[in-house]
């Protein structure tokens, strides 16, 4: 991908999107949302614009051809736009998985996953830039995927990410641990919301309740994930590095225990995090059900600096090799 493509269409994105956030009085990623479904249908579709602003958009879209972007130039340019609303946001929900991570979940998405064709659930997919990584890094597969969201401007541009790069998500807008009407996948990733759950009576309907107090919302999303998941299905997590070890890690562990096999524990690189309390690490479980079997070992990886390109490739071939072996 040429820095060039990545420049033009952002400059696209951001100068269309700075021009609707100023006629329409609302915020920068309101704006980036509007612009994109514009760019989506091909034509304008603000009706309240004046004679000048419509002009200056359309003029600016018109240099824009689809079919001339792959999906990941597309995803980098819009998340990029994302990332720049972001910090003009106060909003502490509003964060977004590193690209790097995104895309070493969707290597190991695609090492695991052996069928060609399934369907994937993102139960925090926000922007939806995590799910459409994974996507894009799946090899001569066909996914279609569901992704949920409790905040609407974040569904909203989600539903602009999988338009412009042409995937077919179904997206819900709801508080993911109420009820999913959705039949079970085949695989889930997630980057998960670390925290409490306010809502202590719909928590009483999960296992993993507190005993006291609100409930760990990132324990009740594994929860939710395995329960919509089938039998053999795999889970990808990025997760805070202290979840073994909480007030609570016990009834974690033996939910675990009961409901799937650890296949791996792969811990991001210190560099990443501003300091050791953020790190976050990747966890791979595979749900249980009919003959199958653990691992002969679970896969533990320090993942080396992401910069040092000759570490993160010996990485990957070990990888690799674990898969053979343990498959």
């Amino acid at each position: 991908m040429s820095p060039s493509t990545l420049e033009d269409l952002f400059t696209l994105f951001n100068e269309t999107a700075s021009i609707l956030q100023e006629e329409l009085n609302c915020t920068y990623l309101e704006a980036l949302a509007e612009t994109g479904e514009n760019l989506f249908q091909q034509s304008v579709l603000q009706e309240e614009l004046s004679e000048l602003t419509l002009k200056r958009l359309k003029k600016s879209y018109e240099s824009f051809r689809p079919d001339k972007y792959t999906a990941e130039e597309l995803r980098k340019a819009y998340q990029l736009a994302i990332l720049k609303g972001m910090k003009e946001s106060v909003q502490p929900n509003h964060q977004m998985t590193p690209d790097a991570v995104g895309m070493l979940v969707g290597y190991l998405v695609d090492k695991f996953v052996q069928s060609t064709n399934f369907r994937l659930l993102d139960p925090a997919v926000g922007t939806g830039n995590l799910l459409t990584t994974v996507m894009n890094h799946q090899v001569n597969k066909k996914v279609t995927a569901i992704g949920v969201d409790i905040d609407d401007l974040l569904i909203h541009l989600s539903f602009v990410n999988a338009n412009l790069q042409e995937h077919q998500i179904e997206l819900f807008n709801q508080d993911s641990l109420e009820p999913l009407f959705i039949d079970p996948v085949d695989a889930v990733v997630a980057d998960l919301p670390v925290g409490y759950y306010p809502n202590d009576v719909r928590a009483q309907d999960y296992e993993l309740k507190s005993s006291e107090g609100h409930s760990y919302a990132h324990h009740l999303f594994i929860e939710q994930s395995v329960k919509h998941t089938k039998a053999g299905g795999y889970l990808f997590f990025i997760i805070p590095n202290g979840l073994f070890e909480s007030e609570e890690a016990p009834k974690l562990h033996a939910f675990l225990k009961e409901q799937a096999h650890i296949q791996g524990i792969l811990q991001l690189p210190m560099t990443m995090f501003k300091n050791k309390q953020a790190a976050k690490s990747i966890l791979i479980l595979q749900k249980l059900g009919g003959d199958i079997l653990p691992p002969k070992q679970v896969l533990l990886v320090n993942i080396p600096t992401l910069s040092k390109g000759q570490d993160v490739e010996r990485m990957l071939r070990n990888i690799d090799i674990w898969i053979k072996e343990n498959k």
